[in-house]
């Protein structure tokens, strides 16, 4: 999502005629190459790494669903939100350039810190005042907890009811713990927890240096009105999907075989190969992305050290999301009403949620007091379209998180003789964006031709219907499923598919549209805002994994059918909830649509 906002945001500087005589790649800029090159090999770093994320937090330190859904919602958030500081921050003092080297360092040196994981978790199961220790034997695919009570190993079963039955070497049930009347956790190092949490705040300031500023390069490369820029930020939006395709094929594969430290040290390779090939272009990028004339070396070393500083203050919001998770979950479950609910979610969610609130609120209100009667209508539908946007993201972002999660636990992934791992299967939406991207481009030029092409609240209404419906099928599919309480792959690539196609209706218009929309003195702001809404999507993405989290010992689910249950309740909702949401946008975007007063 990120990724195309950066491409849009990216602005339109004098660089030469369309006759261009500079040296040529492909009729484009040779610099695009390298600028092409640098961001396949960074979005390797960040997808491979993106991939691992949720199962490592869950599967090595043993945090529950619910933690990891807190850990996971805010770390992608602020990777969506900090480039509106990176951004500006180059913009007056440190350059593109600048930037782009800086951010990878520390990105790079983000994934290189994850490889450093120390010890897997003890994990424990508690009940009637006693501890106990978990020892967890795998077989393949399955895996059985146990504990030793009163001398006795027992196994630990979880039973369809939520509570959990505790048996002996012949299935005996000698104990049985109630819902609820038991505590599955872990002991974890504190120390190698904070390092978890430091590189990943690396990562995000790393990402706010990195992401916009690469993207604004490739638009310096272009002259005003040059016919070449849409099929230049083509091409470099193929080096994202590149990346990420390769990525996701291999991190999980080198994490299964060699250990975590592995998937992450192939994230931190491909990052600190991005950084390389800025930090010794030899030349090719001279000219381009240079620091704003009169700004001294002190003004950008100071801006690298206070940089440096804000690495703390992320660190700071994720380890208040990751301690203040199971309270908001346990509110939310509580019925304490909105407003209780709020108050208990950690500081990161309390501030976006209080300033996107105003956001929605304030803007049309100011516009209606501030511009015209056509200013204002445009500005609805901004501020409408922005809406809908993350309803949008939240929704497709559950790839991360529960969606690998059901992966893991339900999903049937054997191909032949080959089993793909669960952070694996994200692949299927890069693979479907590079096979289906050309044909779409070609589809809405072909409609656009015989006035059949449509309108941006109908993409976006067809978008959120797509995304609805992905979940549906694979509700559909688990059906299918079978003792194992397991559903085909072929299901979950389906989703994926439908999901891809939404992303192809709504991602490239979306932020190209809220400019157009947009009273002229306030085109930045509402940029900000539309960043602010894509972090926002992504925090409300963890707290919809929250509520699909499922009781795990040991890093495993006890009872899969249980597991099954809770994925199809959630996602059975999402996709009833998607496909609604989409129908009113589509009912409401004849409206939309003449309030957009022509734009296109």
């Amino acid at each position: 999502m990120s990724d195309t906002a950066a491409v849009s945001a990216a602005p339109v500087l004098p660089a030469g005629p369309d006759d261009d005589t500079r040296p040529q790649w492909f009729g484009h800029p040779r610099q695009l190459a390298r600028l092409f090159t640098t961001e396949m090999w960074e979005r390797f770093g960040y997808y491979g790494m993106r991939a691992l994320l949720a199962l490592f937090l869950a599967e090595h330190f043993l945090f529950s669903d619910v933690t990891t859904g807190g850990i996971y919602g805010a770390f992608t958030s602020l990777v969506y939100l900090t480039p509106l500081f990176g951004g500006l921050l180059a913009d007056r003092y440190l350059g593109n350039k600048r930037s782009v080297k800086f951010g990878a360092l520390l990105m790079s040196l983000g994934y290189l810190g994850l490889c450093f994981n120390g010890p897997l978790a003890k994990p424990f199961f508690a009940f009637d005042g006693n501890r106990y220790e978990v020892t967890v034997e795998r077989s393949g695919e399955a895996s059985r907890q146990f504990l030793i009570a009163d001398g006795k190993k027992l196994e630990i079963k979880g039973q369809n009811d939520g509570s959990v039955a505790l048996t002996d070497d012949s299935g005996t049930s000698l104990i049985n713990v109630p819902k609820g009347g038991y505590e599955s956790s872990a002991e974890r190092s504190d120390f190698y927890v904070t390092i978890m949490l430091v590189s990943l705040s690396f990562v995000v300031i790393g990402n706010g240096f990195f992401k916009p500023n690469i993207s604004a390069i490739v638009g310096t490369l272009y002259a005003q009105g040059d016919s070449r820029r849409d099929g230049g930020f083509t091409i470099f939006y193929m080096g994202i999907n590149l990346g990420s395709l390769i990525s996701q094929f291999f991190a999980p594969l080198l994490a299964l075989w060699f250990g975590w430290w592995a998937g992450f040290g192939l994230a931190a390779v491909g990052m600190f190969i991005a950084w390389a090939l800025f930090q010794f272009d030899g030349g090719k990028l001279d000219g381009y992305g240079e620091p704003p004339a009169g700004v001294a070396k002190q003004s950008s070393l100071l801006v690298m050290v206070g940089a440096l500083a804000a690495i703390p203050v992320a660190w700071f919001l994720l380890q208040n999301s990751m301690v203040n998770a199971e309270a908001a979950a346990a509110a939310a479950k509580s019925g304490a009403g909105l407003l209780g609910y709020i108050s208990s979610l950690p500081l990161l969610g309390q501030v976006l949620f209080v300033i996107f609130t105003f956001a929605v609120i304030g803007i049309p209100a100011w516009a209606y007091f501030a511009g015209s009667r056509e200013e204002f209508h445009k500005m609805v539908v901004a501020t409408v379209l922005i809406v809908f946007t993350v309803v949008f993201w939240t929704l497709f972002e559950q790839a991360g998180s529960s969606l690998t999660f059901f992966a893991d636990r339900n999903t049937d992934r054997q191909i032949g003789g080959y089993l793909m791992p669960a952070g694996q299967t994200q692949i299927f939406n890069p693979l479907f964006i590079v096979a289906l991207a050309p044909l779409f481009s070609l589809l809405w030029v072909w409609l656009g031709k015989r006035g059949m092409e449509p309108s941006i609240p109908v993409k976006f209404a067809i978008a959120l219907m797509l995304v609805g419906a992905g979940f549906l099928f694979l509700v559909l599919g688990t059906t299918f499923a079978g003792d194992d309480f397991k559903v085909g792959l072929f299901w979950l690539a389906g989703l994926y598919l439908l999901q891809t196609i939404g992303e192809l209706c709504l991602s490239p218009v979306g932020l190209s549209m809220i400019t157009k929309l947009s009273m002229a003195r306030v085109v930045a702001m509402m940029m900000g805002v539309f960043f602010l809404a894509s972090a926002m999507a992504q925090y409300v993405g963890g707290m919809v994994a929250q509520v699909a989290s499922v009781e795990t010992v040991g890093g495993a689910v006890t009872n899969l059918k249980v597991s099954l249950d809770t994925y199809v309740g959630v996602f059975t909702q999402l996709g009833w909830v998607s496909v609604g949401i989409g129908v009113f946008l589509l009912a409401i975007s004849p409206l939309l649509k003449k309030w957009m007063h022509g734009v296109n």
